[in-house]
């Protein structure tokens, strides 16, 4: 092991004050390269006041120096993206051969996004709206915000949370997940040359280190890209202290296929949807609903090409399309979901781990199943798709809707009116149309029921990470 990671806060890399640390496993070796400290509630609290004395200064900060800093953080970041390819790519267990293009870069232009909504603030025109009294609106920074960050898209979604933060002026606590804490450091590192110390902080740990954030009384909002589970906690947490909270969850994607569809565009989108970065992703396209006309088809086209082009294996391999699921645990929770199958389940492709080293999992499909079957109503977070048959557009719509999710769904149909009416009528935050899992940063992201609230990119999020503030003032004599 040769990595000894450390926090990094008030612009240097610190020692933690924490007496334990985790080994970082590679996914696909399953060998140790290094340890992070479990950051402890003195290591949050040394943070947080980095972050709170860095505000005084970066919330009076204009809006073209905070845009400035953050063009130079995207360029510093595009120059050094193999770097962070590399980290990302040890941590997580992705292909190393498509990973600039797939999301470093990708993250880069986030950033600029960000950087030109902090010049961007929206509000109503000042005017008379009260006879001899004029008014009009201040959009302010919240001040100090608490963010966590999950394991799939480590880089990614750093740059979710931390871009409108700091291009809204306020001032962030960021903890990446346990398992991949790697590149949101070295992010950390690569801002400070451009940032105020204490603007951008990054402590690693583990949930005891995030549920010391969330409790802390310093940030006036937390957000967090997790788990139902976790997002529950944090919405409960936070509410003792009447925090803001923006919270983006789980997902259960319908793709709704219908009988007019064109079948091999389909099939390609799903595979490529549904199996990218190993379907550890809430907007996959693993739950497929497939009109009775061309369902067994269907399945036969989608296992066929799903066999031949999503292929799982060591992330240096030029050939993989996903590699290993993220740790030991979820590798069960994939084999768990399998394992239970119920007796009307029909095992179309796959359903094993692959080798004996590392977490890998071969490309599955599932048809036969019923609403109610638990691959249908949990989410798995796995190369896994399930397909099921339907008849009618009441039936589809009924089941696609019929999850505790609602970040993001798909129709794939030649008919118009018809998609028209399922963009309508879906309850997900997000509705492709003969196409999934397409991300830009001009349009939000985020879902209903228990996918959570707040949106993610776009000036839906930028506007997320600020406050308004009505100004009146007496004009007559």
């Amino acid at each position: 092991m040769s990595d000894q990671l450390r926090n990094f806060i008030n612009g240097e890399y610190v020692a933690a004050h924490a007496e334990s640390s985790f080994e970082l496993i590679d996914p696909a070796t399953e060998q140790a390269y290094g340890t992070s400290p479990v950051s402890s509630r003195e290591d949050v609290d040394t943070a947080y006041a980095a972050a709170a004395s860095a505000f005084e200064e970066w919330g009076e900060t204009t809006p073209a120096e905070r845009q400035l800093a953050l063009f130079r953080i995207a360029d510093a970041m595009e120059a050094r993206a193999e770097e962070f390819a590399d980290l990302e790519s040890r941590d997580t267990g992705k292909p190393r051969a498509s990973l600039v293009t797939d999301e470093i870069l990708l993250s880069v232009d986030q950033i600029r996004f960000f950087a030109g909504e902090a010049r961007h603030l929206g509000g109503m025109s000042a005017g008379e709206y009260l006879k001899d009294h004029t008014s009009f609106v201040r959009r302010e920074p919240i001040g100090v915000i608490g963010q966590v960050t999950p394991w799939n898209y480590p880089l990614n979604m750093a740059v979710w949370k931390f871009a409108p933060a700091l291009a809204a002026g306020n001032t962030t606590v960021l903890k990446p997940s346990d398992t991949t804490p790697s590149s949101t450091l070295l992010l950390a590192e690569v801002a400070a040359e451009f940032l105020p110390p204490g603007v951008l902080n990054v402590i690693t740990g583990d949930r005891t280190t995030g549920a010391a954030m969330i409790e802390h009384k310093t940030p006036q909002m937390v957000s967090i890209t997790g788990s139902v589970r976790a997002g529950m906690e944090v919405a409960k947490s936070a509410a003792n202290d009447l925090k803001r909270v923006h919270l983006e969850l789980g997902g259960k994607a319908p793709v709704v296929v219908f009988d007019d569809a064109d079948i091999p565009s389909a099939v390609r989108g799903i595979v490529s949807a549904g199996y990218f970065n190993a379907g550890q992703d809430c907007t996959a396209a693993t739950r497929v609903l497939v009109q009775a006309g061309i369902h067994d088809e269907f399945v036969a086209a989608l296992a066929a090409y799903a066999r031949d082009n999503a292929k799982t294996g060591s992330p240096s391999a030029a050939d993989v399309f996903f590699g290993p699921v993220n740790n030991a645990h979820q590798l069960a929770q994939v084999e768990g979901i399998i394992e239970r199958l119920p007796d009307n389940a029909v095992l179309e492709l796959g359903g094993h781990r692959q080798g004996s080293t590392g977490y890998f999992h071969e490309a599955t499909i599932v048809s036969g199943l019923v609403q109610s079957d638990e691959a249908i109503q949990n989410e798995i977070f796995g190369p896994v798709i399930t397909v099921q048959r339907f008849s009618t557009d009441a039936q589809a719509l009924e089941w696609a809707n019929g999850v505790q999710y609602g970040l993001a769904s798909s129709v794939w149909t030649k008919n118009h009116g018809r998609a028209m009416r399922f963009a309508k009528h879906l309850d997900f935050g997000c509705v492709w149309i003969n196409t999934h899992i397409p991300i830009v940063a001009e349009m939000p992201h985020g879902g209903f029921k228990h996918s959570g609230y707040g949106k993610d990119l776009s000036s839906y999020g930028f506007e997320d990470y600020t406050r308004v503030k009505h100004v009146m003032s007496f004009i007559g004599e």
